[in-house]
């Protein structure tokens, strides 16, 4: 599995920032597991870690925010993906609001999307969140990929 790891190791994947709601706790992480599954009706997958908080906030959650950060937002990938939920509360460290169902929007990361979550499948360590977009917000500014943030360390082992 190590060559493995080295090759995909190389891919330049995009990273988000998934955030979630169940009613009672809010959450989100950096995400490097992700892709559009779907063109019509439009369909996109997200896969969260089963060790991660924010996996737990979305097991109650009927719609996750998923932002597509740029360079520019380094910080808060940076924030979303070293700080663990377990913790801390990362959105008293950044600009945020309610959207949708109370999905928590980051206000410095133009770029999102709201998806009702249609169905969710286990695929070992992480769990796959099937997403119907509902409703959107910018797009054009770009995106920052894996190689940007691979630096990072991780506030929780996937």
């Amino acid at each position: 599995m190590a060559d493995f790891n080295a090759l995909v190791g190389q891919l330049d994947y995009p990273m988000l920032i998934v955030t979630a709601n169940d009613g009672r706790r809010r959450a989100g992480c950096l995400v490097g597991f992700a892709s559009q599954c779907g063109i019509d009706p439009p369909r996109f997958m997200v896969w969260l870690s089963k060790r991660n908080h924010t996996h737990g906030v979305a097991q109650g959650a009927d719609r996750l925010g998923v932002h597509l950060p740029t360079a520019e937002n380094r910080d808060l990938a940076e924030l979303f993906g070293t700080v663990t939920g377990f913790d801390e509360d990362k959105f008293a460290r950044c600009s945020w609001r309610a959207g949708p169902g109370g999905v928590p929007l980051l206000v410095d990361c133009a770029q999102w999307f709201v998806g009702l979550v249609l169905d969710r499948y286990d695929t070992g360590d992480h769990e796959a969140f099937l997403l119907e977009p509902a409703q959107v917000g910018g797009a054009g500014a770009g995106q920052l990929g894996f190689q940007g943030v691979r630096d990072l360390d991780a506030g929780n082992e996937a």
